[in-house]
């Protein structure tokens, strides 16, 4: 019989990479999730019966450990950007990793890959790098022989970063930024499925990986190549920082007053907070050259999935290719 991995949070952005790619390896895939009947789109990444999403609220020990009962490897992909109710950065990013950690290590399971992120740092003032890191301790404690991968930006077509950005180009002149000169090393997320897929497979050695891409821009030339792949103009504005702690203050408060009914999903004091950091691979850390892996660069996928930002969509090019005939 083949293998089983449970993956956490398994539809998610990177989630659904790595589930696909252990089905195409024969393994069979267990996506561990909130809302398994809004995952359904996974089971066609292998043959019936082989990818199931299930419930699990990651918080409960009983709900996590039903999930990877039978189970040979897990991954744990959950984490979040901003706090939502009972959602909060401890009890996600840390309490949750760690409870993974500590049960597999309970159920006998001999792998375990831990989706992290760059920046991960319990002396740093962001709770988001604070929890990171404490995740990181609490799956290294129960699971010593874990697979750590720390990616940076992570780019592709379900991405919530150039997708974002590039919607607010339709009804906005400006693209305000927070810390423009902050500089990121995207990441593709398929080459981040490849390095757990690795891990998973035994190919990978333990430790902690960082992930970046080949390339390294600031934000604002981040946001100059999106919008050059896009065709449209826009003025890039460099947010002073209390404009921007004041402007995460309020959306802030506007959750809090509504008690969670309206969720900050535009800026948060913690996120201006950490974009105050390069986000960018450490010059001593392993990373892909030690997985054997050659990262995609943007310049090859960002047009894949932005055409449709364009001011006439895929007829983009279709135009601008009859304005040269007419101009002849």
């Amino acid at each position: 019989m083949s293998k089983l991995v449970t993956i956490y949070g398994g539809s998610g952005f990177v989630g659904r990479y790595i589930a696909r790619r252990m089905a195409k390896a024969g393994w069979r895939v267990r996506v561990a999730v909130r809302r398994p009947n809004e995952a359904l789109f996974v089971k066609p990444y292998g043959v019936v019966g082989q990818v199931e999403p299930i419930l699990c609220n990651i918080r409960d020990d009983n709900s996590v450990r039903a999930a990877m009962v039978g189970a040979d490897a897990v991954v744990n992909c959950v984490g979040i950007l901003a706090e939502s109710g009972k959602n909060s950065f401890d009890a996600v990013q840390v309490e949750g990793a760690t409870r993974v950690a500590r049960l597999a290590a309970d159920e006998g399971i001999a792998r375990m890959v831990q989706i992290s992120a760059i920046g991960a740092d319990e002396d740093s003032d962001s709770e988001y790098a604070q929890t990171k890191a404490g995740g990181e301790a609490g799956v290294l404690e129960h699971m010593p022989g874990a697979v750590i991968l720390r990616p940076s930006i992570v780019f592709g077509p379900e991405d919530e970063f150039f997708n974002r950005f590039a919607g607010m180009t339709r009804f906005s002149p400006v693209l305000p930024l927070v810390n423009a000169d902050a500089k990121f090393q995207p990441v593709y997320v398929d080459d981040v499925a490849h390095a757990a897929e690795l891990a998973l497979t035994g190919k990978a050695e333990a430790g902690v990986y960082e992930l970046g891409g080949p390339d390294t821009e600031s934000f604002r030339e981040l946001m100059q190549r999106m919008l050059g792949v896009i065709g449209r103009r826009r003025l890039i504005l460099n947010m002073p920082n209390w404009m921007a702690r004041l402007t995460a203050f309020g959306f802030d408060m506007m959750q809090a007053m509504t008690f969670g009914l309206i969720s900050n999903g535009v800026l948060t004091r913690d996120q201006v907070k950490n974009l105050q950091y390069d986000n960018v691979v450490a010059q001593d850390a392993q990373g892909f050259d030690s997985l054997g892996i050659r990262p995609v660069s943007m310049v090859s996928i960002l047009p894949d999935y932005l055409w449709r930002f364009r001011p006439s969509g895929q007829y983009d090019a279709i135009k601008d290719s009859a304005q040269n005939l007419r101009r002849g």
